[in-house]
């Protein structure tokens, strides 16, 4: 799994007025946790150094260096503005690379569908999944065949294989469908009345 690298400064003062002033100089307030940090250690990073890591489909794990202090985290939790959707808040959990830690992975689909060339038109129900294991062995995309999907049919979480890693997802959830369109359905019902 590719890995970002976030260069963080600790904050002294956890007020409000610090917090402004911090996204005024083009910043983002953070904290780190997890294990093996004995207490949260609250800091900020320059806001341009979050771009490929929060404004991308990819999943990436985050070393955090924090005035040369280096911890291997992941993104938990962003906050964003309401209306800028400029990112206010960024929480980080630290693990260790012996410690299974859980992710959401994005799903990737490949092959052509049978019911696609017929006209139908893939729905996604499930962007991303639930997995836990190593870091090391984290998959950076889940990959779902739709190669034998015809019309109506559809890919679950049931029917991946995990490999060094579990699926945390329910089985039965839908991960995509290929959808009817109206116009094959109607055809359909009429061919049926005949």
């Amino acid at each position: 799994m590719k890995s970002i690298e976030i260069i963080g400064f600790k904050r002294a003062n956890l007020d409000s007025r610090e917090l402004t002033q911090i996204r005024e100089e083009g910043n983002v307030p953070c904290v780190v946790y997890g294990p093996g940090i004995k207490e949260q250690i609250h800091f900020y990073s320059p806001i341009i150094l979050f771009r490929d890591l929060i404004y991308t489909p990819e999943v990436h794990m985050v070393e955090l260096n924090i005035e040369g202090t280096i911890i291997k985290a992941i993104l938990r939790e962003a906050q964003y503005h309401p209306v800028s959707e400029m990112i206010l808040h960024a929480d980080f959990l630290a693990y260790s690379d012996g410690t299974p830690i859980k992710m959401d992975i994005p799903v990737n689909f490949k092959g052509s569908s049978p019911g696609i060339m017929k006209g139908g038109k893939l729905e996604v129900k499930a962007r991303t999944l639930s997995v836990k294991g190593l870091a090391t062995d984290l998959p950076d995309s889940i990959t779902v065949d739709i190669s034998k999907l015809d019309l109506g049919k559809s890919a679950k979480v049931s029917d991946l294989k995990a490999e060094n890693f579990e699926i945390l997802t329910s089985p039965n959830v839908t991960i995509a469908t290929i959808g009817i369109p109206r116009a094959l359905r109607g055809k359909k019902a009429g061919e049926e009345e005949v």
